[in-house]
């Protein structure tokens, strides 16, 4: 689950470069597009707090994971020793 919240992450602010690149061109180049930089810079802001929000996700869920998984560990060893035999 965290990987596919790491790989969104990066889309979005992957988009949010290239939608600050498109602030740096002139209207010349993006014909019928909007050559007004600040929805550029509007676009690139949100795409980036997007980002960032969905990353510290995919991280609080990697954390909680991993927490999960060493609890189901440390279950399955203590139990291995309580067992008569061991």
């Amino acid at each position: 689950m965290a990987r596919n919240l790491y790989i969104l992450a990066a889309t979005l602010l992957l988009f949010a470069l290239v939608s600050c690149g498109m602030t740096l061109l002139g209207p010349t180049f993006q014909p019928g597009l909007p050559g007004n930089g600040s929805l550029w810079k509007t676009t690139a802001l949100f795409l980036t707090l997007g980002g960032l929000v969905v990353a510290l996700f995919g991280v609080m869920t990697a954390m909680f994971e991993q927490v999960d998984r060493r609890a189901e560990e440390r279950r399955l060893r203590d139990r291995a020793k309580r067992r008569p035999g061991h």
